[in-house]
């Protein structure tokens, strides 16, 4: 598994697409402010590797993407409490 070059903190995210679009980055320091966010791991490419949506420091829902040597996205697996884990493809 890749090692993620940075975490960032986003307060939501747009669209339907995999990845997700995360928007509007927040600082770490802003964190204790907040209620609900979006942490994410990305690696030295810029590319995601999880997200997860925190609630209370409780993890909500949690995306693990999968990359291509090419750079495109192969797949997801989605996460929830109390639910099996899904996986998704591009476009499906």
């Amino acid at each position: 598994m890749t090692a993620p070059a940075a975490l960032r903190y986003f307060l939501t995210y747009r669209g339907i697409a995999l990845p997700l679009v995360l928007t509007e980055e927040l600082a770490p320091e802003a964190l204790r402010h907040r209620n609900t966010y979006f942490r994410a791991a990305y690696d030295a490419q810029g590319r995601m590797l999880w997200v997860e949506k925190l609630v209370y420091d409780e993890v909500e829902m949690r995306h693990d993407y999968r990359w291509a040597d090419d750079g495109s996205l192969c797949g997801a697996t989605v996460s929830m409490p109390d639910e099996e884990p899904r996986e998704l493809r591009p476009g499906g």
